[in-house]
C-alpha cells in the first residue's frame, strides 16, 4: 500500500496558478495523462477530490497494460506489488465452460494483472508525484473557469486554477459535461453493475478469473491475493447488489457498492481548450475487459495531441477533432464487440437503442 499525503502539494485558498494542463480526478486516466503532459515538459496540476486508499472494484488488467506501464515508469513497482498473473479466464455459459487464453509467444504465455485498485491509483499517483505534478488532494472541482467560449481552467475547492487546457479525468460522473450541458448519448438500456469483495479463506478459489453468464446478465469473480475475491455483477433490468450465489460460503468483506455503467459517450469529448478522457468520455460495461487500458491510453493519446498543439504542430481544433475521432472509433468497436459478446453468450434479448440524455 502507498501512501501520498506527505508529498501533495497545496495550494491555499484563492491562489490563481497558471499551468499547461489541469486535470480533474486522479484515477488511471488522470494520472496517466499527468505523468505523460510532465514527461513532455508541460507545467502540469492535478486535482482529486477523494484521499487515499480509496474503494474501487478489483480491475482485471489486459496483458497490453505491460508497455504502458513500461512507458509511464511504474512497471517495477507494478511488478513488486505482486498483483496476481493470469494467462486467461475462463467463461460458463449455458452448461458449457470455455477457456480464454491472452495467447503468447517465445517467452512465454501473456499475463494479465488483477490489480486492486486502491493500490494501482496510489502508484500511478505517485509517479505523478515523483515526475514534478503540483497534486491537490482532497480538492473539489466546482466549476470549470470559461473565458471567450474556452476552457480556460477550473474554480476548486482550493482556489481558482487557469490553464491553457483541462482534462476532464472525472469518470462516469462527467464533471464537464453535467457542468455544460454537453449532450451525451446513450446507446443501451441502462445498466448497473454491483461489486464488492468476499474473504478467499472458504473452498479453494481458484487461479483464473471466471466470467459466468445466464440470461440474465452476468457475473465476474477473480482472486486478487491470497486472502481476497473480487466480484462484479451486471443484472439486466434491475440493480442487484447482492453477493454472488456461487460465494454463499465466504465472507462478505465491506458492503456491496454499485455503479451506472450504461453504454454512453459525451459527442463533444474534446473541444475548445477541454478533452475528456477515461469514463468522462464514454462509458461502456466492464464486459469490455480493458476500461483501465483504454483510460491510460485516453489520457496519454489526449496529453500527446496537447502537447503537437503546444509546439505548432497542429492546431488545437485539429488536436480536439482527432481526440473525438479516436475515441468514437475506439466506443464504436468496444460496443459492437460487446453486442457480438452478448448475443454468443444468450445475455439479454433487448437490442441497444441510441438516445441522448441531458
Amino acid at each position: 500500500m502507498f501512501s501520498i499525503a506527505t508529498r501533495t502539494k497545496e495550494a491555499g485558498p484563492g491562489v490563481i496558478s497558471d499551468f499547461d494542463v489541469a486535470i480533474v480526478g486522479g484515477g488511471p486516466a488522470g494520472s496517466a495523462a499527468a505523468i505523460w503532459a510532465a514527461r513532455k515538459g508541460l507545467k502540469v496540476a492535478l486535482l482529486e477530490a477523494g484521499c487515499y486508499p480509496r474503494d474501487r472494484p478489483g480491475e482485471s488488467l489486459h496483458p497490453g497494460m505491460e508497455a504502458l506501464f513500461e512507458q509511464l515508469g511504474v512497471f517495477q513497482r507494478i511488478l513488486q506489488a505482486g498483483f496476481v498473473r493470469y494467462p486467461g479466464h475462463l467463461v460458463c455459459s449455458a452448461g458449457k465452460v470455455a477457456l480464454h487464453e491472452f495467447g503468447g509467444d517465445a517467452n512465454g504465455p501473456w499475463l494479465g494483472f488483477q490489480a486492486p485498485r486502491r493500490e494501482l491509483d496510489s502508484i500511478l499517483l505517485q509517479q505523478a508525484l515523483h515526475q514534478g505534478v503540483t497534486v491537490l488532494q482532497p480538492c473539489r472541482a466546482l466549476w470549470p473557469v470559461l473565458h471567450s467560449g474556452r476552457v480556460a481552467g477550473v474554480q476548486s475547492s482550493r482556489g481558482k486554477l487557469t490553464a491553457r487546457f483541462v482534462l476532464d479525468a472525472s469518470g462516469s460522473r462527467h464533471w464537464l459535461q453535467r457542468k455544460t450541458g454537453m449532450a451525451l448519448t446513450l446507446v443501451s438500456p441502462r445498466l448497473f453493475a454491483a461489486y464488492g469483495y468476499s474473504s478467499a479463506t472458504g473452498p479453494n478459489p481458484g487461479l483464473l478469473p471466471v466470467m459466468l453468464a445466464g440470461p440474465n446478465g452476468w457475473t465476474w469473480i477473480a482472486r486478487i491475493n491470497s486472502g481476497q475475491l473480487s466480484w462484479t455483477k451486471l443484472t439486466l433490468g434491475r440493480y442487484d447488489s447482492a453477493a454472488p450465489e456461487c460465494l454463499a460460503g465466504f465472507t462478505p468483506l465491506g458492503r456491496a457498492r454499485g455503479a451506472d455503467v450504461t453504454w454512453r459517450m459525451v459527442d463533444q469529448c474534446a473541444g475548445n481548450g477541454y478533452f475528456m478522457i477515461g469514463d468522462s468520455a464514454c462509458v461502456v460495461d466492464p464486459a469490455s475487459s480493458h476500461g483501465v487500458m483504454c483510460a491510460v491510453m485516453s489520457g496519454m493519446m489526449a496529453v500527446h495531441l496537447i502537447a503537437d498543439a503546444v509546439d505548432g504542430k497542429t492546431s488545437e481544433s485539429e488536436a480536439a477533432a482527432g481526440f473525438r475521432a479516436w475515441t468514437r472509433q475506439w466506443f464504436s468497436q468496444d460496443t459492437s464487440t460487446l453486442r457480438r459478446l452478448y448475443t454468443g453468450l444468450q445475455v439479454g434479448s433487448r437490442k441497444p437503442s441510441g438516445r441522448r440524455a441531458g
